[in-house]
């Protein structure tokens, strides 16, 4: 009988390394949403954690030990030499010996959060190591968009540079770890086609538990464009949106908000009188945003991952039209209009203007997105991995 009793504490009693690339709390921004929000459904469901980030700015945070066992934080490296190096520098500047010694204490299985954490891989020492990645994007592809979206030269040098590394070492990665967690189904089709991959599988995001479908039914009197207006790609695709559909729909009012606008971006708004510019809202302002929007327009011109903004739509707001590059991979097109070339755009908003936002399209959203992003069984899914 105590034989028994003891083979059951130790299942019970599951432990797992998990390697962030960044310290996942607060939660402040879209890229740690899914890093944190892992870790209290891996928690209640047995999981001992031992988390270990890496700490280049956001601090210590107390509020990581309500849900691990131990918190261990390594400082980047960013040294020229790992700029240097022959692999990506998301990855050599996040080689630490004190980390890899402290994975050694044990045998406990690693997940590895984004290809930025899967140094390990390149030792020996962790061959027989029970190791699965986590990624949030095909890297080398996220570069690439960078790259085209980049007008600093320096920017465009180092963007393609990455990208040729990222490419090689991916498929270096997909030989030599047990399994390939992926957020999006594109992500892992496309391992398993151009990187060999023999088990990449698809695992949605981890959401805050307060994300549930929270839609005002009825009209708004907007059309909203969000994003960090900071980032190339996001004012690329502010400034397409300007110039060929905002600026054909004079009866329309448009509503451009998120952070830091560029001068470009400022000088075409002022020129347009049915669009508003509000920068650098709050996070309490753009909830009221996207809530009280008629249509929440979401153009992209890069597929890498799953776009955050599209959930929170989906979740928080009434008509979404989205084009192939933001809804890539995602499964949630039957949520959208789907709208890729101006045209498709404008005749999209011109239909969903004026309709109203009923029940049934809210249940529609109930049922597809509380199946989906149910942390409880996406943790399961994840530990039968592990």
């Amino acid at each position: 009988m105590a034989k028994r009793r003891n083979k059951t504490i130790k299942i019970l009693e599951q432990h797992l390394h998990i390697i962030c690339f960044t310290v996942p709390y607060p939660v402040d921004y879209g890229g740690v949403i899914d890093l944190f929000w892992k870790l209290p459904s891996l928690q209640q469901q047995g999981i001992k954690i031992h988390l270990h980030c890496f700490d280049y700015g956001r601090g210590k945070q107390s509020e990581l030990n309500k849900y691990c066992e131990s918190v261990t934080y390594y400082k980047r490296n960013n040294h020229f030499a790992a700029l240097c190096s022959s692999k990506p520098y998301i990855v050599a500047s996040r080689h630490n010996k004190i980390l890899l010694n402290n994975l050694l204490i044990d045998d406990y299985p690693v997940l590895c959060e984004g290809i930025h954490s899967t140094y390990l891989l390149n030792d020996k020492r962790f061959d027989k190591r029970k190791i699965v990645v986590r990624l949030h994007n095909v890297e080398n592809e996220y570069y690439k968009h960078l790259y085209d979206s980049a007008t600093n030269f320096l920017k465009k040098i180092f963007y393609a540079r990455e990208s040729n590394l990222l490419k090689k070492y991916e498929a270096f990665v997909a030989k030599k770890t047990c399994c390939i967690l992926t957020v999006t189904k594109d992500d892992a089709i496309n391992f398993q086609v151009n990187f060999g991959c023999e088990v990449a599988q698809h695992l949605p995001l981890f959401l805050p538990d307060s994300w549930t479908v929270n839609i005002k039914e009825g009209n708004g009197n907007y059309c909203l464009y969000n994003g960090d207006l900071s980032v190339d790609a996001n004012s690329k695709a502010v400034e397409w949106m300007l110039q060929n559909v905002m600026i054909k729909l004079p009866q329309i009012l448009f509503i451009v908000a998120g952070k830091n606008p560029s001068k470009k971006i400022l000088q075409l708004i002022s020129k347009q009188k049915n669009v508003e510019l509000i920068a650098n809202p709050s996070s309490e302002k753009m909830d009221d945003l996207i809530a009280n929007a008629q249509i929440n327009l979401l153009p992209s011109f890069s597929n890498a991952g799953i776009k955050l903004k599209l959930l929170n739509a989906l979740f928080n707001g009434r008509f979404c039209v989205a084009n192939n590059e933001t809804i890539a991979g995602s499964g949630l097109e039957r949520l959208c209009y789907v709208a890729n070339t101006s045209k498709e755009f404008i005749d999209a908003i011109e239909k969903y203007y004026s309709t109203p936002f009923t029940t049934d399209i809210v249940e529609q959203r109930k049922i597809v997105l509380e199946k989906m992003f149910n942390n409880k069984l996406n943790a399961e899914l994840l530990i039968k991995y592990l």
